[in-house]
């Protein structure tokens, strides 16, 4: 089920980024235990009780004169209107309305989308007083907040979640519906020539030009009996690198697909260093569920010996530590070497990911696997584990029934999720354990 797109709009200096940031810090999604796995970015999965988002940061208002206030306000609204599911316009409650908050309340006014006006910098009861005039927007009810301080951003996000389906579980009717297979990464690491390669033609490249709209490539084929629906997407560029505000709308496409898909093939290019930018996507997919394949491409390249590929694997590993469970080809789009190996390897994630392990066969191997490591005291509270049950797919989702969350180290807690993959495979897919106890938790 793809999350929906919440996208923060207004003019410089309101407070959206603040207000991103404060909602992606009250709203984590998924808490890794594995440190630098990167977050740097304008877009972060979000959750607020029982509904995840995906929460867009757009650019302000960077007019260079007076005469363009117009178009800079049409492109950036529009884009926000296509993209976004719902939208939260943010105006800077300690100065008057001007000219550009109201064309961009006359904009949304002709969407049919949600939109919450969010005054924010209302720091004190004193100014609340003073919300009441953005009535006057003519998109509803405003809401009062201060992002810098947290003060009711609760009550704005309880109603944002009224505009949020609840977060489910995947379906796992797997023989009745295509395999989804996203090819995902940075510009020119060759996606284009994979899904060239693996379609046996050519397709046109749409809206190539840097800098103009570029949407994602859905095609058709079958493999070993099964039905594949293959997803070439947009570069994904450093943030750094995302000027236009109409590409900035192409990374938010890439990642919807990334939202859509059953396995993303995260494409690297074997010429060039591994960057931060690969990071980042590979840690997007991870935090999405997505099953994953790295795909090291343009390997026909590269001078080898007979210990080039373990080297450039145990680098690989070491950079993506949080995505260790993703099995890696190497491979050359150009010339066809190991792409059927990309494609078995495909299928197989696949299945792993829609695996469902039966309740007695889990709590029997959990039993296994404590007995032989029991689980360690922490300050002389002793953690007891109950048992274990599935309870989704897409990622492989569990519950762990345990005396006291709280008591749970994330060393431990590694521990028992490699034991399980020890005994069940799930390799290409990142799989979510649910503390429950006292206290509880998602890890």
């Amino acid at each position: 089920m793809r999350r929906k797109v919440v996208a923060i709009v207004g003019r410089p200096n309101v407070g959206k980024s603040a207000l991103f940031n404060r909602i992606v810090g009250k709203a984590r999604a998924i808490v890794d235990e594995y440190a630098g796995l990167t977050r740097d970015r304008n877009y972060d999965i979000a959750r607020w009780l029982d509904r995840e988002f995906l929460l867009v940061d757009t650019g302000g208002f960077e007019l260079a004169n007076e005469h363009q206030i117009m178009s800079q306000i049409r492109q950036q609204t529009e884009l926000a209107m296509e993209e976004a599911d719902v939208i939260l316009v943010v105006v800077d409650g300690r100065t008057p309305l001007d000219r550009a908050d109201r064309e961009l309340a006359r904009r949304l006014r002709g969407t049919d989308k949600p939109v919450l006006v969010v005054v924010n910098k209302i720091d004190n009861e004193k100014l609340e007083a003073q919300v009441h005039d953005y009535w006057s927007l003519g998109l509803g009810e405003p809401h009062g907040v201060s992002a810098l301080h947290g003060r009711s951003v609760d009550e704005l996000l309880d109603v944002l979640n009224e505009h949020i389906p609840p977060t489910l579980p995947d379906s796992d009717e797997k023989d009745d519906l295509n395999i989804k297979l996203a090819i995902v990464g940075r510009p020119n690491a060759g996606k284009s020539s994979l899904v060239n390669r693996i379609l046996g033609e050519e397709r046109v490249v749409v809206d190539a030009e840097p800098g103009t709209t570029r949407d994602t490539v859905s095609s058709f084929f079958h493999y070993r009996k099964r039905a594949f629906q293959i997803l070439d997407t947009a570069g994904l560029r450093a943030k750094k690198k995302i000027g236009a505000t109409i590409e900035r709308y192409a990374v938010v496409r890439a990642l919807r697909t990334i939202e859509e898909t059953h396995v993303a093939v995260l494409m690297l290019d074997a010429s060039q260093p591994l960057t931060e930018q690969d990071e980042r996507i590979a840690g997007y997919i991870h935090e999405s569920g997505r099953a994953c394949i790295l795909a090291v491409n343009k390997w026909d390249l590269i001078e080898k010996d007979n210990q080039t590929t373990d080297l450039y694997i145990k680098v690989l590993r070491k950079r993506l530590a949080f995505m260790e469970y993703a099995p890696i080809v190497t491979l050359s789009a150009k010339t066809g070497q190991r792409v059927d190996r990309l494609l078995e390897l495909a299928l197989y994630v696949n299945e792993q990911h829609v695996m469902r392990i039966k309740t007695s066969l889990l709590n029997k191997t959990l039993q296994d696997i404590i007995q032989k490591h029991p689980a360690p005291t922490r300050r002389g509270r002793v953690l007891k584990i109950k048992y274990i049950s599935q309870t989704g797919v897409r990622p492989p989702t569990f519950a762990l029934f345990v005396n006291d969350a709280a008591r749970m180290h994330f060393a431990y807690l590694r521990h028992l999720k490699n034991g399980l993959r020890s005994r069940f495979g799930l390799e290409g897919t990142p799989l979510i354990v649910m503390l429950r106890g006292s206290k509880e938790s998602k890890k």
